[in-house]
């Protein structure tokens, strides 16, 4: 792999409750490649979301420290651009109006002539460019996370974040999205972190899965290579051995590793409880 563009060095992350410190992280070390898509899969509770949020700079780490470019992240910033489930557009402005929003954000001494080519430009990458005019209610779901994610890739982040960006759509639209993001990658070669709970999805989008171990105290488990040709025909695809191997193994790790490391944790919890 070439040099690490973003990387995750000795992470950890507590939070206080009124039960005490609760430990969702500890020693994450992840190194991504310029241009690298990586997908973050595990059962719910292992800290998944917790690594998009420092990444973000949402949150601080309580141990290590995460470097982007050469710079720590110490903060949110435009560089690094989230997609949630929720779309979460302006339900008061146009499909337009949203994206041109992020444009100004980052292209503040531009004329209006090259922000309408900057706004068009990223609502036709995503096959929007025909509804400019619709309010977010005047548009199914599936076109809201298209303008969301237009809107994210407008702020020409570094990083693109994306946090179960299709997990609230139904399959079809969901297949039309995975498509459309594997076409802007190809097109604009952007850093992308994925979470999702979908192993057939984590597989067609990705460079390489990260599967992380449960919580509490979570981890990366196992790190998957990805090594199927792009441009990626989900039909194709259906019958290739391969890709099933690849799907195989880390439904082997969600399912028989991460139950084997579960009992251990519990029967250990059970052996201090009863010392105690």
């Amino acid at each position: 792999m070439s040099k690490a563009y973003l990387e995750i060095s000795n992470v950890g992350m507590s939070f206080k409750t009124e039960k005490g410190v609760f430990e969702a992280l500890v020693n994450v070390d992840l190194k991504i490649s310029k241009g690298e898509f990586i997908s973050l899969i595990g059962h719910s509770g292992c800290g998944k979301s917790t690594v998009l949020n420092l990444v973000a700079g949402l949150t601080t780490p309580t141990a290590g420290g995460i470097i982007l470019a050469g710079r720590e992240v110490d903060g949110p910033g435009p560089e690094r651009s989230v997609v949630f489930q929720n779309h979460a557009l302006l339900p008061w402005l146009t499909v337009y109006q949203n994206v041109e929003l992020a444009v100004r954000q980052v292209m503040k001494s531009a004329s209006k002539k090259e922000i309408d080519e900057k706004v068009r430009y990223y609502l036709s990458l995503v096959h929007m460019d025909h509804a400019l005019d619709k309010k977010p209610h005047e548009i199914s779901g599936g076109m809201k996370q298209r303008v969301g994610i237009a809107r994210a890739l407008s702020l020409q982040p570094k990083v693109l974040l994306m946090d179960e960006p299709f997990g609230a759509l139904d399959a079809l639209t969901r297949a039309h999205l995975q498509d459309s993001v594997m076409e802007i990658q190809a097109e604009l070669n952007n850093t992308v972190i994925m979470i999702t709970h979908d192993v057939d999805e984590a597989v067609l989008l990705s460079d390489r899965i990260v599967m992380m171990t449960n919580g509490p105290a979570a981890t990366v488990g196992e790190i998957l290579k990805i090594d199927l040709p792009r441009p990626r025909d989900r039909v194709a695809l259906a019958d290739d051995p391969h890709y099933h191997h690849l799907r195989q193994q880390v439904l082997s790790f969600l399912y028989e590793k991460q139950s084997k490391v579960t009992r251990l944790k519990t029967a250990k919890a059970e052996k201090n409880t009863a010392v105690a």
